[in-house]
């Protein structure tokens, strides 16, 4: 039985915990917070419950897979889910508006073809055909197996199978990006482009640099669906503490670890905020990369070979709102409000055509022109779940907005009053039914998180150089391992558990271990 120190009480490190303790080892999860679930956080006040991570589930195999494998009881004994029907209404720019199903390619098929005429929906079904190749392609190599030493077989191969470009003198050319994946096989058509790059968007991608195999994100959720918790998505955060509770994990909250102690070139316990050290055969640590490098005092985290952590990464803004009034009958669970102004969202998240993804030589907004920081009409993601815990009675709603923003950004009330304005287009009566808000800034999860400026990590993806790629769950340091969205595979509620099912792997049958089966 192995000693092991897990730094942090995110779902990463949580899913490492219970398969961990299942396996024989003495676990214990030291949390600098005072409570469990890293960004998967809820607010409550007055009766009101808001998530302030997540919202929705996707993938919700790894969970079920976690809980099959650290006891018999199931998921869905520990956390209702349903599944959201519909998935999600986009609103479109020029006013046009879609409800596309949950988990039904032929459905979307049919409200496309229903709201954006006869050729959307088969341009969008030849896109997902092409999209479910390039998720074959990777998803063992970047969903359940550790990364590969060679990952440069990742970064140079484009999964994507894109459709050939005739263009002038013969020369023919494959999209390489989404936005170009957009422009040459959804015809550039406006809305459709909306729909796909909201997808990379909301990720925290760039569109206009980020690879063609992106695809893969809205392949996912209209194949496998988006699903939710009764009491939040916050529910799956405890169930998961619970059940590493029944399994003995010990936890220790408000229990900073500021050291990694090392000894013989190993990693060998760590040293906590009071000068207490304990010992450790493994340490596994759910933080951000820079808090990490700063845990291990000068010594390098990865190798000069491996894959180096991305940055320069964009965060969220989320606003709380309490509303008096119920929840209309027939309101969709999400709803997508997206931008009239493409290139200002684009231009003030991610400056000018860079990308912050692209080891940090993209162009800031400064030097590219456009205005830093919240977008004038950012795409805005509306939340309106139709879950009793999070009211007083049924005679008022609670609604979440969230919209993408450049990391460490200063947040206004001018710019909380220009979502909240933005949301009255799909809310009736809001401003007479407004109670309260709240807002959470990117210095609110930099506090949460740790991440610096409160950046958010994207899931993993192949192609471009390896630049969207994340370190991997094994260190440069003998003994110590990465787990959550800051490495392999990246950012997402189904990724960080899956990151916690590899670095469980890597710590019981060692190097060998090859991944789930």
């Amino acid at each position: 039985m192995a000693r092991i120190v897990v730094i942090g009480a995110g779902m990463g490190a949580m899913t490492a915990a219970a398969r961990l303790a299942v396996a024989g080892h003495r676990v214990v999860v030291h949390e600098r917070a005072a409570t469990y679930g890293g960004a998967l956080r809820r607010v409550e006040r007055d009766g009101f419950g808001f998530d302030t991570g997540p919202a929705v589930l996707r993938l919700p195999a790894v969970y079920r897979d976690l809980f099959v494998k650290t006891g018999k009881q199931p998921l869905e004994d520990c956390v209702e889910l349903s599944q959201v029907e519909p998935a999600v209404r986009h609103v479109f720019a020029d006013g046009t508006t879609t409800d596309l199903p949950n988990a039904s390619r032929a459905g979307v098929v049919e409200a496309l073809d229903t709201a954006l005429g006869a050729d959307a929906g088969a341009r969008w079904a030849a896109f997902m055909n092409r999209a479910r190749d390039a998720w074959d392609r990777t998803r063992r190599p970047l969903l359940e197996e550790p990364l590969w030493p060679n990952w440069q077989v990742l970064a140079e191969r484009e999964p994507y199978p894109s459709a050939v470009q005739k263009r002038l003198l013969r020369r023919e050319r494959r999209a390489a990006t989404l936005a170009e994946v957009a422009e040459f096989e959804l015809g550039g058509e406006p809305r459709l482009t909306a729909l796909l790059e909201h997808f990379a968007l909301t990720s925290g991608l760039d569109p206009r640099t980020a690879p063609a195999s992106a695809a893969v994100l809205p392949y996912m959720e209209q194949t496998f669906g988006t699903w939710f918790a009764r009491g939040g998505m916050r529910a799956l955060a405890t169930a998961v503490y619970e059940r590493c509770l029944a399994r003995g994990v010990e936890f220790a909250f408000e229990s900073a670890v500021v050291r990694i102690v090392e000894k013989d070139g190993r990693a060998a316990g760590v040293e906590l905020a009071d000068g207490t050290v304990v010992d450790a055969d493994f340490v596994v640590a759910g933080v951000a990369p820079g808090a990490l490098a700063r845990m291990l005092s000068g010594t390098p985290v990865h190798a000069p070979q491996d894959v180096p952590p991305q940055s320069g990464l964009p965060s969220r803004l989320t606003v709380l709102l309490a509303l008096r009034g119920a929840r209309p009958e027939g309101t969709p669970h999400r709803t997508v409000l997206h931008t009239t102004d493409r290139a200002d969202e684009l231009d003030s998240v991610f400056g000018g055509s860079g990308d912050p993804g692209r080891s940090g030589g993209h162009r800031s907004a400064e030097s590219s022109g456009a205005r830093p920081g919240v977008p004038t009409i950012p795409t805005l993601t509306v939340l309106r779940p139709d879950d009793p815990t999070a009211t007083p009675d049924a005679e008022h709603e609670a609604v979440t907005l969230t919209a993408t923003v450049p990391a460490g950004t200063d947040v206004t009330e001018t710019d909380v009053r220009r979502l909240i304005a933005r949301a009255g287009t799909v809310i009736s009566g809001l401003d007479d039914r407004l109670l309260w808000h709240e807002v959470r800034t990117p210095a609110d999860f930099a506090e949460t998180t740790g991440a610096d400026g409160g950046a958010v990590p994207p899931p993993a993806l192949a192609a471009d150089g390896g630049r969207r790629l994340h370190p991997a769950n094994s260190t440069a340091v003998t003994g110590l391992y990465a787990v959550g969205g800051w490495s392999h595979p990246g950012g997402g509620l189904p990724h960080a558990g899956m990151s916690g099912t590899l670095v469980a792997g890597l710590i019981v049958e060692g190097p060998e271990f090859r991944g789930s089966q």
